[in-house]
C-alpha cells in the first residue's frame, strides 16, 4: 500500500470507531436521567454497593453525604449530559476501537510479532474493564465521601458544582482503567526486547514515585485514595513476574 492508501486505511478506521461512540453515546444520551441518578449520583449515598460491602465486611460504616450539587453555567447540564455520554461511548465501544487500532497495524507486524500478539484484544479490553470496576467502585466512592463528608468548620457548607463532580468521578475512573494495561504493555515490551526483568527491578524505585505523582493527578490527595490507588503498584509487580517469565520461556 502507498502511502495515502495506508491514510485511507486509518481514516475508515478512525472513522468506524467514531460511528461506535455515537451510536453508544446515543444509547447513554436517550438514558441520561437514570444514569446519572443510578450510576453518578448513587456514590453520595450510604446504600451505594461499596459502602454497603465495607460496612458488612469491615464495619465500617458511612452516611449519607449532605452536598447539593449545582450546575454554574446556563449550559452546564446539557454539556455534562454530552459530557457523559461521549466518555460513555468511548469505555463501552473500548473493544472495537481498540480492535480498529490493531487490525491498521497487524499488517504491518512480522510473522513472530503476530504470535506475540496473539490474543491482544481480548487481554487488553479484560484489564481495561477490571480497571474501569476497580476506579468506580473502590477509588472514586472513596474519593467523594472522603471530600463530601470533610467540614474545616461546621459554618461551612459543601455545594459542589456539577463540573468538579462529574470530572473527578469520570477522570478517576478512566485513567485507572488505563492503568490496568500495565501488565499487557510489559509482556510486550519484553517479548520484543526492549524490557527486561533487570530494567523493572532495577527503577522499580522510580516506578514507585512515578505511581505516586500520577495517583495525585487522576485521584484526589486524600490519604485513603493514595493509599488505594497505590494497590496498582502491584500491577508493576505483576509485570516484573510476567517479564520474568517471558524471558524465561525464551530461553
Amino acid at each position: 500500500m502507498s502511502f495515502l492508501e495506508h491514510l485511507e486505511e486509518l481514516r475508515w478506521r478512525l472513522v468506524r470507531s467514531a460511528i461506535a461512540v455515537l451510536l453508544i453515546g446515543i444509547v447513554i444520551w436517550s438514558y441520561q436521567e437514570w444514569i446519572m441518578n443510578n450510576v453518578f449520583m448513587s456514590m453520595k449515598k450510604k446504600d451505594f454497593f461499596s459502602f454497603r460491602m465495607m460496612c458488612e465486611w469491615f464495619g465500617t460504616c458511612v452516611e449519607d453525604i449532605p452536598v447539593q450539587l449545582q450546575s454554574m453555567t446556563v449550559s452546564g447540564q446539557f454539556g455534562y449530559a454530552l459530557m457523559m455520554s461521549f466518555m460513555g461511548g468511548i469505555v463501552l465501544g473500548f473493544p472495537f476501537i481498540f480492535y480498529q487500532i490493531w487490525a491498521f497495524l497487524k499488517p504491518g507486524l512480522k510473522f513472530k510479532e503476530k504470535n506475540i500478539a496473539r490474543g491482544i484484544v481480548f487481554y487488553v479490553s479484560l484489564l481495561f474493564f477490571l480497571g474501569i470496576l476497580f476506579g468506580y467502585y473502590v477509588v472514586a466512592p472513596l474519593s467523594i465521601q472522603f471530600f463530601g463528608s470533610y467540614q474545616i468548620s461546621s459554618e461551612i457548607r459543601n455545594d459542589f458544582t456539577i463540573s468538579s463532580y462529574m470530572t473527578m468521578i469520570i477522570s478517576t475512573v478512566f485513567y485507572t482503567g488505563l492503568f490496568f494495561l500495565l501488565p499487557v504493555v510489559t509482556y510486550l515490551l519484553t517479548k520484543i526486547g526492549l524490557l527486561g526483568p533487570e530494567f523493572l527491578v532495577k527503577y522499580r524505585k522510580h516506578a514507585i514515585v512515578m505511581i505516586l505523582i500520577l495517583s495525585a493527578i487522576i485521584t484526589p490527595p486524600d490519604i485513603i485514595s493514595q493509599v488505594i490507588t497505590m494497590g496498582i503498584f502491584f500491577l508493576y509487580e505483576i509485570g516484573i513476574m510476567i517479564s520474568r517469565r517471558v524471558v524465561k520461556g525464551a530461553k
